[in-house]
């Protein structure tokens, strides 16, 4: 049990009695931190939840913007942290089977999925075990399903050796008409409980994630990991779509963390009915199982409709033509109880809105003491410095983990892995982009820049493809919020995070809180992970290679001296110290605004290539563009706009916010450089075979290649 005795107190003032052991074990599991977010709620208010193209924001399985007249993106976030420590195969299988099933549930059909990745660095053994199986678990679920994985990010760290973060987006597309909501609004209608066979698995699967991990959690959690079935996936997929099509489906609702309990308890609880469940009507796997371990488990594979009686024959004719088990599990009962039977004699009886709705915490607040320890570091050669950059584990090609991925079924990915986003196709002249970011290095250092710069980083991705931003998701990964420090960080985080979202108006539609990233008292950098959608015509989409010789290159934004925090400073001299670089989020308003207006007003495409400047700053971004197209270039850092006299390797390897690079055809120049309404300025020319920094290095393009590609197969071998 993690019931606290205050807790305790305030459940039995409720029931007015003390709880028997299977209503313990339900209350316990609706109380964790996974299931209530009762840390977080308070400082998550802080969010900008609605805007212009939101049709849902949160409170449901995932959030939903409009895209077109007919249809909308569907898109949710989760975490499979905990698991993935323990069985990085299953854990990430089923964080991925977990996501679909929300998207799902939402009447969405899945159209993409990112994943959003962190580990040890690989030249530990048990890290690159982890790295292995997780990317296997989350490739071989996504690609049986045939749901394309079209994008992530990956980050290696000491700091992440024993708890590696796997994060998952999922986008879906529905039609405006078809939404389906997580309710359960007509007294009298039943619940059909359809999918896998409800075992033994995933029992306290939602307590476990809300403890910190030990260096015995792999043998005693192993229970609490799921099991998934993609196979059983895709068949509840195909039924779940011919059931809506054919059936009034009054709502609908995967079962996730805390299985039956959770789900029926919030289906009811949502329109202020109550709910029935008879124990002896669950499809089960395993015999003698106990109502406790019933009521708990949270077993892979399974949605509850939501149906009127009279409609239920058709509804089991079609999960029967699947081969899928389903039954007619309970009702919706006017009083406001959640009642668990066996034979229709009550073994527990709870109000629903307090399983579903439990009080949350103010907790403490306290803001770490700063290190004043700081090193002074000699630059090294700025052109050794780079080649070692792109071959370090941060920077250097994710080649090795998409490849692994489908990313080309369901044939709607035009642009695929390597790039800014991946845009997918939405119709014959509509797209979205969709990336996913974060930066746990920057938020260590200053969780409120780094938070705000997660924010900003994942906008400047999509709007580097010609995308509008109109939506933010996120997974936020933090330690152990009963640590006042831990608590301090998530709270900066959030009000940098809301400030960026506010001023793009991106509202934040939906997300995941995933705390108690700790083990044995280390935690985990604060990790807010990002995911964006933007909308977009497709003839506006932009790419990231140099496409053209003679292609003039500009610089967007103004480069600061801010290395502090940096890949730079982690990859080649091991530091993570000082100030992390600051959102001066009106230049990275205008900025972004900048790129969108000319794109937009680009009919000759005279707009060849964009790039945003993020880890690695200018150094690694225009290296990039070049070994991704071949073609060399020339520059002069002297022309660069910035803040103040700064040196070689400060403007090459500093990670301003609010920066592009972006090509242009010569006679289109000063008509572009006019629209641009931050510091701008031409710092080169697309040009030869080489990457060339007046006055300082040339380095042959090929040679780049060879620094870039191949660093993580090696390890991988």
């Amino acid at each position: 049990m993690t019931l606290t005795d205050a807790e305790i107190e305030y459940i039995k003032n409720k029931i007015g009695r003390e709880p028997n052991s299977l209503e313990n074990g339900m209350l316990d599991i609706m109380f964790s931190e996974h299931c209530s977010y009762k840390s977080s709620r308070p400082i998550l208010r802080l969010f900008p939840t609605e805007g212009d193209n939101v049709i849902m924001g949160p409170g449901d399985d995932a959030g939903i913007v409009g895209l077109t007249d007919e249809l909308a993106l569907v898109i949710g976030m989760e975490s499979h942290n905990h698991p993935s420590a323990i069985e990085p195969y299953g854990g990430a299988g089923t964080g991925i089977g977990g996501i679909i099933r929300d998207i799902i549930s939402m009447g969405a059909v899945p159209v993409a999925l990112l994943d959003s990745l962190r580990f040890g660095y690989l030249e530990d053994q048990r890290s690159r075990y982890l790295f292995e199986y997780v990317v296997k678990g989350i490739s071989d679920y996504g690609n049986r399903v045939g749901i394309p994985t079209v994008g992530g990010e990956v980050e290696f760290d000491n700091n992440f050796q024993y708890n590696p973060l796997v994060n998952v987006v999922c986008a879906g597309i529905v039609r405006r008409d078809s939404i389906m909501k997580g309710i359960a609004p007509n007294v009298g209608d039943v619940f059909v409980l359809m999918g896998g066979r409800t075992g033994r698995d995933g029992i306290h699967g939602v307590t476990f994630a809300s403890e910190e991990l030990t260096t015995t959690s792999e043998l005693e959690s192993r229970p609490a990991v799921q099991i998934g079935d993609p196979f059983t996936k895709k068949q509840v997929m195909e039924a779940t779509f011919e059931a809506l099509e054919s059936v009034k489906i009054q709502g609908l609702k995967d079962l996730g963390g805390g299985g039956i309990t959770c789900c029926i308890s919030e289906l009811a609880a949502k329109c202020g009915n109550g709910a029935k469940v008879e124990i002896t009507k669950i499809p089960l796997r395993e015999k003698g199982m106990t109502p406790y371990e019933i009521m708990l488990s949270e077993s892979q594979e399974r949605m509850i409709f939501v149906v009127h009686p009279e409609d239920v024959d058709k509804l089991m004719a079609i999960f029967n033509k699947y081969e899928l088990p389903a039954a007619v599990v309970g009702e919706v009962i006017e009083s406001d109880q959640f009642l668990t039977t066996i034979d229709g004699d009550v073994i527990a009886d709870v109000p629903a809105e307090l399983l579903a709705d439990p009080p949350f915490i103010n907790r403490e607040m306290k803001k770490p003491l700063e290190n004043q320890g700081y090193i002074k570091v000699e630059d090294i050669n700025p052109k050794e410095a780079l080649l070692k950059l792109l071959s370090s584990e941060n920077i250097a090609s994710k080649e090795w983990v998409y490849r692994q991925y489908d990313h080309e079924v369901q044939i709607g990915t035009i642009i695929k892995p390597g790039d800014d986003a991946a845009v997918i196709r939405v119709d014959e002249n509509t797209a979205f982009a969709i990336t996913s970011d974060c930066n746990s290095i920057h938020t260590k250092l200053d969780p409120f820049h780094g938070g705000a710069g997660s924010v900003a980083e994942a906008i400047r991705n999509v709007i580097s493809m010609g995308a509008d931003p109109i939506c933010i998701v996120d997974c936020l990964n933090f330690g152990n919020p009963e640590k006042p420090e831990v608590l301090w960080q998530f709270n900066e985080c959030v009000k940098g995070m809301s400030e960026v979202a506010k001023h793009f108006n991106t509202p934040v539609i939906s997300g995941n809180v995933s705390f108690y990233n700790e083990t044995e008292g280390v935690t985990v950098n604060p990790s807010p992970v990002i995911g964006v959608a933007g909308k977009m015509d497709i003839k506006d989409i932009r790419t990231s290679e140099f496409k053209n010789e003679g292609d003039i290159i500009i610089m967007i934004g103004t480069t600061r001296p801010e290395v502090d925090g940096s890949e730079y400073h982690r990859s080649i001299y091991g530091l993570v110290q000082g100030k992390a670089p600051e959102v001066v989020i009106e230049e990275e308003y205008l900025a972004g605004r900048s790129i969108l207006e000319i794109i937009k007003n680009d009919a000759d495409n005279n707009i060849t290539a964009v790039h945003d400047c993020s880890s690695g700053g200018l150094g690694v971004a225009i290296s990039e563009m070049a070994i991704s197209s071949g073609l060399g270039a020339v520059i002069d850092l002297l022309k660069v706009p910035v803040k103040e006299d700064i040196d070689v390797s400060t403007t090459l390897f500093s990670e301003s916010h609010g920066r592009y690079l972006i090509t242009v055809k010569k006679n289109a120049i000063e008509d572009v450089l006019s629209k641009i309404n931050v510091p701008s300025s031409i710092i080169g020319e697309v040009r030869g075979n080489n990457l060339t920094v007046t006055d300082s290095f040339s380095i042959p393009v090929e040679e780049l290649k060879k620094s870039y590609n191949g660093i993580i197969e090696k390890f991988m071998a």
